[in-house]
């Protein structure tokens, strides 16, 4: 009976959309699996309908997860694009090297994409991907899941509102855990930036700068400058006693907090990097998994003796025309997860902790015994790293995709270049020591 209901209540929902939005797969990652995921939550309004993926096991296993046609998995985009158009939409999670390499083909066989972020690792690959998607009027919608969070979305139309007058500064932070860290940015595949794309502030904190970009709507950013280094994780730092892996021949393992036991097999941290296509339910048993890390995986190696050279923390600092300025602190290797951001207005400041779910609004108050007024505001957290906006980026894909108004926190590419352009320029700062300029659009 209540199954009954759900659907008739969703029917009339979308009594004017009869056919959901079908998209293909392109690179079977654990990210784009997430966003697939939205597939299997709301059948009516999402199907999936194809894959692009090399790897032949994560191939056959996106297969059988969604049902899909044996004439619709490929081993590459062009393979795809050599057949008629099969569905209206692509989720591309490639790696970022591949993000515009691998979206322009797509986009001249005809379709629309929902495209991983950061859009590319240079200025001119996100230009040449604009003026191509402008070209043909295809839509683009980059995966800048934190405009979507509940937390960051309630924060950007309070500012919309007027509610504390035109922003004089903005200041947010990420602070990377120690154990984030070392899977992704020291041990995996965003550890060197030949290897991943993008360095340690695009791969990571892309989604940051966007946000500074985005609460300052039309308001572009001009001047960029930025510090950063490697500071932590390189050979010289590692402590003595300190072996070349954590299962072979390291001596401190049992009190190091960045010990590949700890982290992968007694807590199964990151279980979808570590271990080989879990995303897509494959299991691995502790004996096997430590077996990868004694041998071949890069995930057992020591945190001070792999080949990474990404930054560990980094600084920026941005201009916007306005006068106004903006700083983002990015710091890897921290105890404690979390994003924060801190905006101060002409009338009042908004600050808070995404983790915690709710924000504060601040109002100077002059009355005797008083200096200001402070309101809470919760917007409800969700445990995902995302602060629950992967799902309602999806359901905002496919909402534009059938016509309707995009919401505020609309990632279109268009709107998502700014965000980009700071990232681009604070790299560049940074390697060439001076305050960088934004060309505009």
């Amino acid at each position: 009976m209540n199954n009954q209901l759900s659907v008739d209540f969703e029917f009339q929902h979308n009594h004017h959309h009869e056919l959901p939005v079908t998209a293909i797969i392109v690179g079977a990652g654990h990210r784009s699996l997430i966003y697939a995921s939205f597939a299997e939550v709301y059948p009516k309004r999402f199907k999936i309908v194809g894959v692009v993926e090399p790897d032949s096991e994560r191939r056959h296993l996106t297969k059988e997860r969604f049902g899909l046609s044996e004439d619709n998995c490929f081993a590459d985009i062009t393979e795809l694009v050599g057949k008629p158009k099969i569905a209206d939409a692509v989720i591309n999670g490639t790696m970022d090297h591949l993000h515009v390499s691998s979206s322009i083909p797509l986009l001249r066989a005809g379709y629309d994409i929902m495209l991983e972020k950061p859009i590319g690792v240079s200025r001119e690959e996100v230009m040449e991907l604009y003026e191509e998607a402008k070209r043909l009027g295809r839509k683009v919608m980059i995966c800048h899941v934190l405009r979507y969070a509940p937390f960051y979305e309630s924060i950007r139309q309070t500012i919309a509102d007027g509610i504390i007058g035109d922003i004089v500064s903005l200041a947010t932070t990420e602070n990377v855990t120690y154990h984030h860290m070392a899977m992704a940015y020291v041990r995996g595949k965003w550890g060197r930036v030949d290897k991943g794309g993008s360095s340690m502030l695009m791969a990571k904190s892309c989604h940051d700068l966007d946000v500074l970009a985005w609460m300052k709507g039309d308001v572009e950013p001009v001047k960029v400058s930025s510090f950063g280094s490697l500071l932590q994780f390189r050979p010289e730092k590692a402590p003595s006693g300190a072996g070349t892996r954590c299962l072979v021949d390291c001596s401190i393992e049992e009190s190091c907090p960045y010990s590949a036991r700890k982290h992968y097999i007694e807590q199964r941290l990151w279980t979808a990097y570590v271990t080989y296509n879990t995303h897509l339910g494959v299991t691995m048993s502790d004996e096997e998994l430590a077996e990868s890390l004694r041998k071949d995986s890069p995930y057992g190696r020591c945190v001070w003796r792999c080949d990474n050279d990404v930054v560990d923390h980094q600084t920026v600092i941005v201009e916007f025309e306005d006068g106004s300025t903006g700083t983002h602190v990015m710091t890897g290797g921290t105890s404690k997860p979390g994003r924060s951001i801190h905006i101060v207005g002409t009338k009042g400041e908004i600050q808070g902790d995404m983790e915690a779910g709710s924000y504060v609004i601040r109002h100077p108050d002059a009355r005797k015994g008083h200096i200001y007024s402070e309101q809470q505001i919760k917007v409800g957290v969700s445990e995902d790293m995302h602060g629950g906006g992967d799902l309602l980026l999806v359901d905002d894909f496919v909402k534009v995709l059938k016509g309707d108004v995009p919401s505020i926190s609309s990632t279109s590419l268009e709107k998502s270049l700014y965000g980009h352009f700071i990232g681009f320029a604070a790299d560049q700062s940074r390697l060439e020591q001076r305050t960088v300029a934004i060309k505009r659009v």
